[in-house]
C-alpha cells in the first residue's frame, strides 16, 4: 500500500511534534511516525517528570531550612506523593493519547511503528509506503547508553527511563556518571533518604560547565550526604540479585540500585540514511543553518549535535518548518544556547565557558560575584544561598560571549544573560541598566563591576 503526502516526520519528540503540527496548520498533508511515545523523552522520562521530582526535593530542603528561621520543623520525606504526581499528572502513566489527539486534531496522521527511509522521499512503516513530495523531517532523538564496563551490559540497572517510574526511594544507590542527569537525580534521591554515591570518570562533576560550578555542586552534595568519586575508573560491574557492585582499583562500591547516567547515543541506525548519503554511524547528522541535511531531508533536535535540549529542538523546529514551506526567516545560530542543571542550587549557563573562549583565541575578561554577598542572598540566608554569577567577555568587542548564573533560581536569573549574549549587548550598556533591588539578578551588576 502506498500513500502520497507532503511531509513525513520520523520521530515526534518535542520538535517533531511541534513541526508536524505547524506543517499541518500550513495546509500540508503530514504523517508523523513514532515507534515509542508521541512527545518523546521530555514529557515522559526527562524534563517534566524529573523537574517534578526536583521540586519535591527542593521542598524537602526548604522545609528543613525553615527550622530555626521561621518554624520548628521535623521533616519526614515521603516519596509516594512525588511518584504519584509523576505517574498521574505528568505522564498519564506513560500513555501518549493526549499528544496523539492534539496532532490528529490539527490534521496530522499519526502512525505508530518503526519508520525507515527506503528511497529519497519515501518512508516505509510496517509495509505501508509513504511518498513525501516536500520531504522528510527527522527528529529521532537519542537513547541512554552505557560505558563499556565488564559485566555492565547484562545487569538490570536503571536509566533515566526507569528511575522516573520508581515508586519508592531505594536505601542506597550508585550513580554511574556525574553529568546533568546523574547530578540531578543523585541529589533528588539523597534528599529522600537514599544513600547515594556518584562515580564519575572525569576529574569533576558537570565537566562541561565552569569549574566553579563543579566545585559548588560538590560542596552542596557533601552537605546532602552524597559521596562523590571523581577520576574513578570502574573495572567491572556485577549484581547478585540483591545489590549492585562497581569494582574500582581501590575497592568495591555496593548499593541496592545502580543508575547509569553516562551518556546517550543518537537514534540513527537502520533509518535508511544511506539513501541521502548520510552516515548512520556518525555522532550527529550534519545540517546547514536551515536544518537541511540533504535535498529533501531535514533533521532537528538531539541528532543534530547542537545541544540535547527540548528548547533546542523547538527552536530548530520553527526554522526547519520555514525551510520546508519556502518561507524567509533568520537562520539558526548557536552562540547563545542556554542550559540549566536543576540541582539545588540551579546551574544556569549560556554561550562559552571561560576555557572555551580562551581556546577560540579571544582576549577574555572575566567578572564574578557571590550570590551570598548580594542583599537578596543575605536575606535568603545560608544554607540555601550558595552560588555565583560569572561573566565571560570578549574584551576586543566589549560583549559577553558566555555567562553562568548559579544559585537560587539560577535558571530564571539566566534569562537576562541569555538576552545579553544573544543580542550582543555591549557591556557598557549593561552597566547603565537599572537592576531591581533587592533581587538575585542584581548580582549581575556586581559581576559587571568586577569585569571592569
Amino acid at each position: 500500500m502506498s500513500t502520497s503526502v507532503d511531509v513525513v516526520v520520523i520521530g515526534t519528540g518535542p520538535g517533531g511534534e511541534d513541526a508536524a503540527g505547524r506543517l499541518a496548520d500550513a495546509g500540508l498533508s503530514v504523517v508523523a511516525v513514532e515507534s515509542r511515545l508521541v512527545g518523546g523523552e521530555c514529557p515522559f522520562f526527562a524534563c517534566v517528570p524529573t523537574k517534578i521530582m526536583a521540586r519535591g526535593s527542593d521542598l524537602v530542603a526548604e522545609a528543613r531550612r525553615a527550622d530555626g528561621r521561621a518554624a520548628a520543623t521535623a521533616v519526614t520525606p515521603d516519596w509516594a506523593p512525588v511518584a504519584a504526581r509523576v505517574a498521574d499528572e505528568a505522564t498519564a502513566h506513560w500513555t501518549d493519547q493526549s499528544h496523539v489527539d492534539r496532532l490528529t486534531a490539527r490534521g496530522v496522521r499519526v502512525v505508530k511503528g518503526r519508520g525507515r527511509i527506503t528511497a529519497p522521499g519515501e518512508v516505509t512503516v510496517d509495509g505501508e509506503v509513504f511518498r513525501a513530495s516536500r520531504g522528510v523531517l527527522l527528529n529521532t532523538g537519542t537513547s541512554p547508553t552505557a560505558p563499556p564496563v565488564e559485566g555492565l551490559a547484562d545487569l538490570p540497572y536503571w536509566t533515566n527511563r526507569d528511575i522516573v517510574k520508581a515508586t519508592t526511594a531505594p536505601a542506597s544507590m550508585l550513580v554511574l556518571g556525574g553529568g546533568v542527569v546523574g547530578a540531578e537525580l543523585a541529589q533528588i534521591f539523597a534528599r529522600f533518604g537514599t544513600h547515594v554515591t556518584i562515580v564519575e570518570v572525569a576529574d569533576r562533576l558537570l565537566a562541561l560547565d565552569e569549574p566553579e560550578s563543579s566545585a559548588l555542586v560538590e560542596r552542596v552534595f557533601a552537605a546532602d550526604g552524597i559521596t562523590v568519586r571523581t577520576s574513578a575508573k570502574v573495572t567491572s560491574a556485577s549484581y547478585d540479585g540483591t545489590a549492585f557492585t562497581l569494582s574500582l582499583p581501590d575497592g568495591d562500591l555496593t548499593a541496592e540500585r545502580l543508575l547509569v547516567a553516562a551518556g546517550r547515543r543518537p537514534n540513527l541506525r537502520d533509518l535508511g540514511l544511506e539513501h541521502y548519503g548520510v552516515d548512520e554511524t556518525a555522532r550527529a547528522v550534519p545540517v546547514d543553518d536551515h536544518l537541511r541535511a540533504a535535498d529533501g531531508l531535514w533533521a532537528i533536535g538531539d541528532i543534530t549535535g547542537k545541544g540535547a535540549f527540548t528548547h533546542m529542538s523547538m527552536y530548530q523546529s520553527a526554522i526547519a518548518v520555514r525551510s520546508i514551506l519556502g518561507e524567509d526567516g533568520p537562520p539558526a545560530t548557536y552562540h547563545a544556547v542556554p542550559r540549566v542543571t536543576f540541582t539545588d542550587p540551579e546551574i544556569g549557563a549560556v554561550g562559552l565557558t571561560e576555557a572555551q573562549a580562551r581556546e577560540q583565541g579571544l582576549r577574555v575578561r572575566v567578572g564574578t560575584t557571590r550570590i551570598a554577598d548580594s542583599t537578596r542572598g543575605w536575606i535568603h540566608g545560608s544554607p540555601g544561598n550558595e552560588g555565583y554569577i560569572k561573566l565571560v567577555e570578549d574584551a576586543d568587542r566589549g560583549v559577553l560571549v558566555g555567562a553562568t548564573a548559579a544559585g537560587p533560581y539560577g535558571g530564571e536569573v539566566l534569562g537576562a544573560l541569555v538576552t545579553a549574549v544573544h543580542a550582543r549587548v555591549p557591556t557598557d550598556t549593561l552597566r547603565t541598566m537599572i537592576y531591581a533591588y533587592p533581587t538575585f539578578h542584581r548580582a549581575i551588576e556586581s559581576a559587571l563591576a568586577d569585569l571592569a
